[in-house]
């Protein structure tokens, strides 16, 4: 029998116990940078799309940021799931949705097909940033929780770095329905290991009374069996345990945040490669960009994560969003390019950093009832915010306003970010709240 963990636990109970949470760390992180992939390499090909109407038929900007938009949805419906019918099948189940669903977008014939199928891949894609965020959250030892969700969540930036390397080196010679082919290995590659190494989680098998089945898989991988978490909202599971006191206020915060750290990122990495194409950079150079836009968010979300873990995640993701605003406020002057570079950095960091750092944050916010519902509906709800981004960044550009214009915008909504985020109940709070109420609650140090 393994004894029950502690929060104050910040260490390996066994090797066993470290090398089965690496193993998992590491898949979650290999599925997520699909994810990434899934959501960067649409950018990559959209000047070729808008340029050769051969490719799918004639597309106007407006209709490009709609199909940008329809990959964003399914994580509310599949975060669900993963509350309800475990991690594991959850996670199973979503790699193998999105891998034929890319594989089926590179067949795509015309713009209604195209769109279609975006939004079926979608469900898969949206159901892993949920299922993932639950699954570090309850494996991870309590004082590296945010370290690692931000190595798993740095998968997003990943999978834009190696979406854009392989538009950059390889689009010349298999053209754009072979980058969307790419995003099909996952079925190949990582469900097998999958299959073989990644447990069910003990915190939502004790959650829903499977004690037996809880202490098997703690004595096969050495993981220590975790304290049985009282009951949130009385028998209420996932959506339904949001909808109350004491999670239904800080529930919304979350989403706005959530929102507005998503609507940076899908804004920005569906058009930066065009507006800087529009600026005069070739191809290659506005691809550039965006590399170095994703390569930002994986270096300073890491170092940002190590910051949240010593001092909390909620000032460092509001910091990170004023450094989103300043950097895209940089990005309308007219500075030498080294300078550019710089703010794009500063606005990966900003964007898409802050939003690794989000879903730490709501992944260690929720008790396990509810914690796939908490990080799906954020992410969910947060997909508006990526559905906006790219519909902005079209009627804008559509509309012949200047670049800035929409930088502008997207600073604006950074500040914003930042407000909300520190309007947030601390979890102290939500306890203190929860038992003046006179139900008890535990909620994620």
């Amino acid at each position: 029998m393994n004894a029950p963990d502690s929060t104050a636990n910040t260490s390996w109970a066994s090797d066993r116990h470290r090398r089965s949470v690496l193993w998992i760390v590491a898949l979650s992180t290999a599925a997520i940078v699909f994810d990434g992939y899934d959501l960067v390499v649409y950018g990559t090909v959209l000047p070729t799309l808008l340029a050769d109407s051969a490719q799918l038929g004639a597309l106007d900007p407006e209709t490009a940021g709609a199909l940008g938009s329809y990959a964003l949805v399914g994580a509310l419906t599949a975060g669900a799931f993963g509350d309800r019918i475990g991690r594991r099948r959850t996670m199973l189940t979503c790699i193998v949705w999105f891998s034929v669903g890319m594989g089926a977008t590179a067949l795509a014939q015309n713009i209604t097909m195209f769109g279609l199928l975006r939004f079926l891949t979608g469900i898969g894609v949206g159901g892993l940033v949920a299922t993932v965020g639950a699954m570090i959250a309850e494996f991870a030892p309590p004082g590296r929780r945010n370290l690692f969700n931000a190595i798993v969540y740095s998968g997003i930036p990943a999978g834009g770095v190696l979406a854009s390397l392989a538009a950059i080196t390889l689009q010349d010679s298999i053209g754009w329905r072979g980058l969307f082919w790419i995003g099909a290995l996952p079925l190949f590659v990582l469900l097998p290991l999958a299959l073989l190494r990644m447990p069910e989680s003990p915190r939502w098998l004790l959650a829903h009374g499977r004690v037996a089945d809880a202490q098997q898989i703690c004595d096969r991988t050495g993981i220590p069996m975790p304290e049985v978490e009282p009951a949130i909202a009385g028998d209420r599971v996932g959506f339904a345990a949001l909808a109350r006191k004491p999670l239904l206020r800080p529930t919304a915060l979350l989403g706005l945040m959530s929102f507005s750290g998503l609507l940076l990122t899908y804004g920005l990495n569906t058009w930066l490669p065009q507006i800087m194409s529009e600026a005069g950079y070739n191809a290659k150079g506005s691809l550039s960009f965006l590399l170095v836009l994703n390569g930002g968010a994986i270096i300073g979300g890491l170092i940002a994560s190590r910051v949240a873990d010593r001092t909390g995640p909620q000032r460092v993701i509001a910091v990170t969003f004023c450094l989103a605003a300043l950097s895209l406020v940089l990005l309308t002057l007219n500075f030498p390019l080294g300078v550019l570079l710089v703010a794009v950095a500063g606005a990966g960091i900003g964007a898409i950093g802050t939003q690794v750092l989000i879903y730490g944050f709501v992944s260690n916010y929720y008790p396990t009832t509810a914690r796939a519902a908490g990080v799906a509906w954020c992410a969910g709800f947060g997909r508006l915010g990526g559905i906006l981004g790219p519909l902005l960044g079209g009627i804008l550009l559509g509309a012949g306003i200047a670049s800035s214009t929409a930088f502008y915008i997207f600073a604006v909504v950074a500040l914003l970010g930042a407000l909300v985020t520190t309007a947030v109940p601390a979890v102290r709070a939500l306890r203190r709240s929860d038992l003046a109420a006179g139900q008890p609650v535990k909620v994620a140090e």
